[in-house]
């Protein structure tokens, strides 16, 4: 999709940036940001590292190293999981779609290999074989409220609204929450004897991702253009993900990151599951109820400039460090925002500062 007119890759206004290699808008990013509040538009994400893990064992391979309960996944599921490191900090993200023979997972740019090479250490003489397949493989998504009838318009049909636990208070009973992902995620085929046939798509909360060929990319972009469904960069992405205070990794992330501080345990962990590297950590933080950090939203001023910080600008209260801003966005509707981690015992209406910027916590 930067090959569509008015496009301006990501690289061409941040060069280096982790988004690279995708549009960041096609000439218009505030009319794009609208389109995805009250519409639909089909976004290029294909800069988003794919990997394919077929093989007889692979699900319950998956399900004891990862956060996520899957041995119950089947085919036309999808979910969330995570990969911690010892101490029970975030190493990896990963979307999830099962097709009946492979368990495919879509993560954040540059970062496929990281999770490659995790799986293949673990990988013994369990029955799978992982491989990255980016390079083959390209994710576009539907973004809005009319995204299940765009997919409709593609031919894509029957696929469910996503299906979420509600994560249970600290010290619940063993046993009370169900053997399932935590996050359910319907997942099709695309259509057979379609141009992109051999892809699929997942309904998540943002709309419905289309996985296809990267040799039919063009095709289901000009499918989308006929059924008047319009491309939005991934700055609007961007700026609804941050409304939604749906976190990424390695931008509302760092080092020490654990799953409660930033809203991870709802879709990607389930709390009630055999063991997992960090499982300590994560069980611990859950039964005492106190994370250290918290996920919030902030508004900016913007008076003395309207450009958003940079992710990882500190965040601070009279000089003193309190946190960090992860992703910032100039809002269609709200203005400058910003997702941050902060302190959990900062209060709410502490005089806020992100580098020259005032800023205040929206509260959930």
């Amino acid at each position: 999709m930067i090959d569509l007119p008015g496009a301006v890759d990501v690289a061409a206004i941040t060069p280096g940036a982790r988004d690279g290699g995708v549009a960041a808008h096609y000439g218009d990013p505030m009319r794009e940001q609208r389109r995805l509040d009250t519409e639909v538009g089909l976004v290029d994400r294909s800069n988003r590292g794919v990997l394919a893990v077929p093989g007889a064992e692979r699900i319950g391979w998956l399900h004891t190293l990862t956060t996520q309960h899957l041995a119950t996944l089947r085919a036309g599921q999808g979910t969330e999981l995570l990969v911690l490191s010892p101490h029970g900090h975030v190493e990896q993200h990963a979307m999830v779609a099962e097709d009946g023979t492979t368990t495919w997972l879509d993560t954040e740019p540059a970062m496929a290999d990281d999770l490659l090479a995790y799986l293949l250490k673990m990988r013994f003489f369990t029955q799978v074989d992982p491989a990255v397949v980016t390079a083959d493989w390209a994710l576009l998504s539907l973004v809005g409220p009319a995204a299940a009838d765009a997919a409709a318009a593609l031919g894509v049909t029957g696929l469910a609204a996503p299906d979420l636990l509600a994560v249970p208070g600290p010290k619940f009973a063993a046993g009370s929450l169900p053997g399932r992902p935590t996050a359910l995620y319907a997942v099709t085929e695309l259509p057979g004897d379609g141009p992109y046939a051999g892809g699929w798509a997942r309904r998540v909360p943002l709309g419905v991702d289309l996985l296809v060929p990267r040799a039919a990319m063009a095709q289901l972009v000009a499918a989308a253009t006929e059924a008047g469904i319009a491309p939005a960069g991934l700055w609007a992405y961007e700026a609804v993900r941050v409304a939604a205070r749906t976190p990424r990794v390695g931008l509302e992330t760092d080092h020490r990151t654990i799953p409660a501080e930033v809203g991870l345990l709802g879709p990607a962990v389930h709390l009630d599951k055999g063991c997992y590297r960090g499982q300590e950590t994560v069980a611990r933080v859950h039964n005492l109820g106190r994370p250290p950090r918290r996920l919030a939203l902030l508004h900016l001023d913007g008076v003395a400039s309207d450009i958003p910080p940079d992710a990882g600008t500190p965040l601070t209260v009279d000089g003193r460090t309190v946190g960090f801003v992860g992703t910032a966005v100039r809002h269609h509707e709200l203005g400058m925002i910003a997702l941050a981690v902060l302190k959990r015992n900062v209060p709410a209406d502490a005089p806020l500062r992100v580098g020259e910027f005032a800023a205040a916590v929206e509260e959930d």
